[in-house]
């Protein structure tokens, strides 16, 4: 399927948020999916897998969450992110990522919602999400403020989602209306085991429709293929996972 794209700058209670749009060249409407990238933000591979989510008969929109602080990327970065360079690159992007509140991003998520469901380019119907790392907490949070537009959820190698800080995302799950899949990675000292079991139990009292797996052998980031983190097998699979939770929930 042939692919479009744009680059837009979304109006927001803050500002302008600059995004990137990628959906089929049909003249059809297509169901929406709203993406929330890792740390490194919007670049080259979120772009480029964005077109490929596109080509499976999606509108795809992938905000710079980071847009207060300039357009994406709001930090130099190489073309491939090694572990020698992530201590310098995260040294810059940490206060920018600790400002990022989830009350920021549920506010900033409204006005995606919002263009997504009234766009031509979209069904108008309930929007999936997808979340990468952070991504993951604010695909969550953004799900739980918005449950009657939001009807996916597909997160992968998400961290602190089940933390004692008042701000984890599994104390909002009991608000989700969405079918959620989450995809762990392996020993991610981001979300230890105690996490993931604590996480669990409060989609399970929540009564949500939900699965969790635990990649084996997969590292924190391994859907990342610009990272030294990257896992060919689990991305595979994550592809697979992402495209049928969205083909039979959204279509």
């Amino acid at each position: 399927m042939t692919v479009r794209t744009l680059d837009l700058d979304l109006a927001t209670a803050d500002g302008k948020a600059d995004a990137f749009l990628a959906y089929p060249d049909d003249n059809t409407p297509h169901p929406a999916i709203l993406v929330f990238s890792d740390a490194f933000g919007l670049r080259p591979v979120v772009r480029r897998d964005a077109e490929r989510l596109a080509a499976q008969g999606f509108t795809v929109l992938v905000p710079n969450l980071l847009y207060r602080n300039g357009s994406a990327p709001v930090v130099e970065l190489p073309d491939f992110i090694a572990a020698d360079r992530r201590d310098e690159i995260f040294g810059a992007l940490r206060p920018l990522l600790t400002a990022l509140t989830p009350e920021l991003v549920v506010a900033d998520a409204e006005a995606y919602l919002s263009w997504l469901i009234e766009s031509p380019l979209t069904t108008g119907n309930a929007v999936g999400l997808s979340g990468y790392c952070m991504g993951v907490r604010h695909a969550l949070h953004t799900a739980a403020a918005y449950p009657d537009r939001v009807a996916a959820v597909a997160g992968f190698h998400g961290g602190r989602l089940a933390t004692e800080d008042p701000a984890s995302p599994h104390a909002v799950v009991d608000r989700i209306a969405a079918e959620v899949y989450l995809a762990h990675a392996d020993a991610d000292p981001g979300l230890p085991p105690e996490q993931i079991e604590r996480l669990d139990a409060a989609f399970t009292v929540a009564g949500t429709t939900f699965r969790t797996e635990v990649y084996p052998g997969a590292a924190h980031g391994f859907t990342q293929s610009d990272t030294d983190a990257y896992n060919a097998e689990a991305d595979t699979r994550h592809w697979t996972e992402l495209t049928d939770l969205f083909t039979r929930v959204l279509r």
